[in-house]
């Protein structure tokens, strides 16, 4: 049983109950249900009806009124071809159709390794519909740690592997995390990236992966806190690492960390492999 204090415990269990509520919504991760490369030419792909086609520059879809497709953003029917553009690793809720409403399925656009792809989002995909939750340890008040903020001089950019095999990535590291966990000897280091006001991500390997937890996590933590001598500190809480949507579903071309970013402990503490 956790010994952690009520309200300590009370807060985790408010990030569990929002974390699953964010993953349940409609048309979110768990709905993903293929991941498909756009052609050159207008081509027929899996799932959807219309023609798709993509070059350096421009995605295309040309359908028409029967096949059902509305834009995401307006309702407005597609009957003809309509275009778009994204930049690398942008992505667009583009057009929907099927269903008693027309909205079950939504088509995201994606630029991924500057190509065009597309992403179907199945709100009846059987992952979303019987989705209950994910696992996760027992709270761990030992594996909330006080961490030091090393910053870079400025932010480095580090080749990294995704989810894809055929999508590269880049880890865009601000700093590194210096920290202990219990019963080790040695300081650990992880890096770090930054994300909306001042708040940092660092994305980790641990022993339990591949066992009771997937191949990798991600855990955040607030801004980082200085102190009159000028120096940064945050607490790293392991209880809030949580799965990338990779760990869900094939479909996902989630960053895999950063070659130092493994830790050789055991880390028994966030969300562990998801029920299938």
């Amino acid at each position: 049983m956790s010994t952690a204090p009520d309200a300590q415990l009370q807060r985790w269990q408010r990030f569990r109950t929002n974390r699953n509520a964010a993953l349940a919504a409609e048309h979110g991760w768990l709905t993903l249900t293929s991941f498909q490369w756009l052609e050159s030419q207008p081509s027929a792909v899996d799932l959807v009806p219309g023609l798709w086609s993509a070059d350096s520059t421009t995605a295309a879809l040309t359908a028409s009124a029967s096949d059902g497709f509305t834009l995401v953003s307006t309702g407005e029917p597609v009957d003809g071809t309509i275009a778009a553009r994204l930049a690398n690793e942008e992505s667009l809720m583009w057009v929907q159709f099927g269903g008693p409403d027309g909205t079950q399925v939504v088509v995201e656009l994606a630029m991924r390794a500057d190509r065009y792809a597309i992403r179907t989002r199945d709100s009846q995909s059987p992952v979303f519909t019987e989705f209950d939750g994910v696992p996760t340890f027992e709270y761990r008040p030992d594996l909330v740690v006080e961490a030091r903020f090393e910053p870079y001089p400025e932010p480095v950019d580090v080749p990294i592997a995704t989810a894809n095999p055929l999508v590269d990535g880049v880890h865009r590291s601000v700093g590194e995390l210096v920290f202990r966990l219990p019963g080790k000897d040695h300081e650990y280091r992880l890096h770090a990236e930054e994300e909306k006001l001042g708040a940092l991500t660092v994305t980790f390997h641990d022993e339990t992966n591949g066992d009771s937890t997937d191949e990798w996590r991600k855990v955040s933590t607030t801004r980082p806190r200085v102190d009159a001598s000028g120096n940064a500190t945050v607490v790293l809480d392991f209880n809030r690492a949580i799965n990338y949507p990779s760990a869900f579903t094939p479909y996902g071309t989630c960053p895999m960390p950063v070659r130092n970013n493994s830790l050789d402990a055991r880390i028994e503490a966030g969300e562990k492999r998801p029920t299938p």
